[in-house]
């Protein structure tokens, strides 16, 4: 199947991330976006908005519940990251395509999985898009680099 068509609808106000093809919708997630509001400021653990794509994607065939430490997973037995925000089983790593979310990939702005699934559906995140890990390996799997991101208040 086709994904070039495939873009991402993520709606803060909603805490639902939205898979499309074209305009139809083909899947819908709960989301946790940052508890700190929208924004583009560095350091501001804030979660941007407007237009984005997928630049990199990160965790192809590692299991499930892998976590990451700067973008590479850690062995079994590797000491736990000092954070409560583990980044977990994959990052779609996002790029901000206009002038006020140019920052964003260097904001190390992702879509990824957590261990605190029981706040999904609320704001709760450090700037990014907190997904269940069973629903960030299926979107990992039905999109491409270069996919459009769209993430709206």
């Amino acid at each position: 199947m086709q994904t070039s068509l495939r873009n991402i609808h993520i709606s803060i106000r909603d805490q639902r991330l939205t898979l499309k093809e074209g305009e139809t919708p083909i899947r819908s997630y709960p989301v946790s976006t940052s508890r700190f509001g929208v924004g583009t400021e560095e350091g501001s653990n804030k979660t941007p908005t407007g237009y984005f794509r997928v630049v990199e994607k990160i965790g192809s065939d590692l299991p499930s519940g892998t976590i990451f430490q700067s973008r590479i997973p850690l062995e079994a037995g590797y000491p736990l990251p000092p954070t409560e925000d583990l980044v977990m089983s994959r990052i779609l790593w996002l790029d901000g395509l206009e002038e006020h979310n140019a920052n964003t990939r260097d904001r190390f702005i992702y879509i990824h999985g957590t261990k605190h699934e029981n706040k999904i559906g609320s704001p709760a995140s450090h700037g990014c898009v907190r997904m269940r890990s069973s629903d960030v390996v299926e979107l990992f799997d039905l999109v491409d680099d270069g996919t459009p991101v769209v993430i709206e208040a």
